[in-house]
């Protein structure tokens, strides 16, 4: 296991408190894609956030995670069944599977590995979708004391070489699949101060950060991120633009 995938088993509740959720008209952009809604595949699922949405679309869902923290605390769903497996090799029947869906995860995979595993579980005329978010916008003041944590403080040093990924907004990561052209989405949720505060400490760079130099690394922009929010009980709107992947697997 990659030492920063390790981060994401620590205060896992955090994880299903604090992060965004993904919008509606994304699962109902994916499920139009498929034939059937026997059965979707939600890789990298930790808390389930994905996996409950798509619950509410297809007859079963599996979800899975190598992190058996996160799925302690995932969402519980009659027709959810939660899997602590690898990625790259799983417990699914080979051509089972009618929709592959990784949220903000496939740049931890071994890609061969994983699509080869995507190959065998995914029925004839199968999707595989992988979506990620990259960093969130409130307002320009506040975006550049994010960024400045997330670029200047953090960097290179803190954040692993995957997320690159994510900052390239998946443009660069392989997907051997027959793409299909998908729509813009985003993400949008109304938070107070102390909720981002919650949602920039599940970045594994500053658990990383916390592990190395035994501090926050947050407290280095606390004050100004204070100032430049107000009244800690407002509540802003903050945007995430999501970038989707999809294909035919056949």
């Amino acid at each position: 296991m990659h030492q920063y995938v390790n981060h994401f088993g620590v205060k896992s509740s955090e994880y299903l408190q604090f992060r965004p959720d993904y919008p509606d008209s994304l699962y109902k952009f994916l499920t139009g894609l498929v034939d059937k809604r026997d059965l979707a595949w939600d890789c990298g699922t930790g808390n389930g956030q994905a996996a409950a949405q798509l619950a509410q679309y297809f007859k079963n869902v599996v979800g899975s995670d190598i992190n058996q923290a996160q799925l302690n605390v995932a969402v519980k769903k009659d027709n959810i069944q939660y899997e602590c497996w690898p990625a790259e090799k799983t417990g699914l029947k080979d051509g089972s599977v009618d929709l592959i869906t990784i949220a903000q995860a496939l740049h931890w995979f071994n890609f061969d590995k994983f699509y080869d595993e995507v190959r065998r579980v995914a029925k004839y005329k199968g999707i595989i979708a992988a979506w990620c978010y990259s960093l969130g916008s409130v307002d320009t003041e506040i975006d550049v004391l994010i960024r400045k944590l997330y670029s200047d403080i953090l960097g290179d040093a803190y954040w692993p070489k995957e997320r690159r990924y994510i900052d390239e907004e998946y443009l660069t990561i392989p997907f051997p699949f027959k793409e299909i052209e998908t729509p813009d989405f985003h993400i949008e949720k109304k938070i107070n101060f102390m909720q981002l505060m919650g949602y920039l400490n599940t970045w594994s760079a500053v658990k990383q950060y916390q592990q190395v130099n035994q501090g926050n690394p947050i407290n280095l922009i606390f004050s100004d991120l204070q100032l430049a929010w107000g009244d800690p009980d407002t509540a802003r709107i903050m945007n995430w633009p999501v970038r989707l992947l999809a294909g035919h697997v056949f």
